[in-house]
């Protein structure tokens, strides 16, 4: 089964995908009885709805933690094609032997000077972003390659993407997750680690301060390099309601990340911002078929 697990667009962290596994010990061997234990066949479409609470930074590199309630709809073709907005729109377009291959797209949403908030923050913010300017709507476009190992228990991914619109750099996500659960489904688990490279044109467009900015805030200029955004460490247990999770599921969730050298040596962190990053959420989904 696969249960959402949410968490900010400025973390990146996609959900876990679960393996099945036999029966726990002790279950009856019959045709009928295993027959029973199975989850019911997935429709073609699956559509996930529902609602993730987070405790984070309000943007990426910020020392003020706000509240935001994410919503998290996701739309699934068999294990084809996907659609979320943490993951983007996306097609499977290899998937064989463990291994998943396709093009990507994603939204990266803008960063307000007033707020420094996600468009979904309903408690707290920031006022460190002031005379920095709004940071527009950006577009990512590229592709993925994921290999999954142990029978599907172990899984590392690399994502690369050209943006567009709020900045133009290049990025490339990589990230290697252990997924597990219960025998009996009853409870699963994912803990991982990860990391984000950019090209100058993306830090820049976050992290450096031009000279008009430099004005407006009084921060010293500074102008970002290309290298590592972030690294961190990412944890998940998720809660299956009712059989197979005929009643959705609830995921708590946190993540941790230290930005890199290339962009917490900017006079924005180190005056306005800080390098350690927590977030804490708490989600809740439902799926059904379409």
């Amino acid at each position: 089964m696969r249960f959402p697990l949410f968490l900010p667009a400025l973390s990146i962290i996609a959900a876990p995908v679960l393996a099945q596994q036999g029966p726990a010990p002790g279950v009856p061997t019959s045709i009928e009885a295993a027959r029973q234990q199975r989850p019911p066949a997935q429709p073609e479409w699956v559509m996930t709805i529902g609602v993730a609470p987070i405790y984070a930074p309000v943007w990426q590199g910020s020392r003020d933690q706000g509240l935001s309630i994410f919503p998290d709809v996701r739309l699934n073709y068999k294990d084809t094609l996907f659609l979320s907005i943490p993951d983007g729109l996306g097609w499977n377009m290899v998937n064989r032997d463990g291994w998943k291959l396709g093009p990507l797209a994603k939204i990266r949403f803008r960063r307000q000077e007033d707020t420094g908030g996600s468009p979904f923050l309903i408690s707290g913010g920031s006022t460190a972003l002031q005379g920095m300017g709004d940071v527009g709507f950006a577009g990512e476009f590229g592709g993925f390659a994921q290999k999954s190992f142990a029978k599907g228990r172990l899984r590392a991914r690399a994502e690369l993407r050209q943006g567009t619109g709020g900045h133009d750099g290049l990025i490339a996500d990589t990230n290697l997750s252990w997924n597990d659960r219960k025998r009996d489904a009853s409870l699963l688990w994912s803990a991982g680690v990860r990391a984000t490279w950019a090209s100058g044109s993306f830090t820049n467009a976050y992290f450096g301060v031009n000279a008009s900015q430099a004005a407006a805030t009084g921060l010293p200029q500074f102008t970002t390099g290309s290298g590592l955004v972030s690294a961190g460490v990412n944890a998940s247990l998720i809660k299956p309601l009712g059989r197979f999770g005929k009643n959705g599921g609830i995921t708590l969730f946190t993540s941790y990340d230290r930005l890199g050298d290339v962009v917490a040596s900017s006079s924005l962190i180190r005056q306005r911002g800080q390098r350690d990053q927590f977030a804490v959420g708490l989600a809740y989904g439902f799926r059904f078929g379409l």
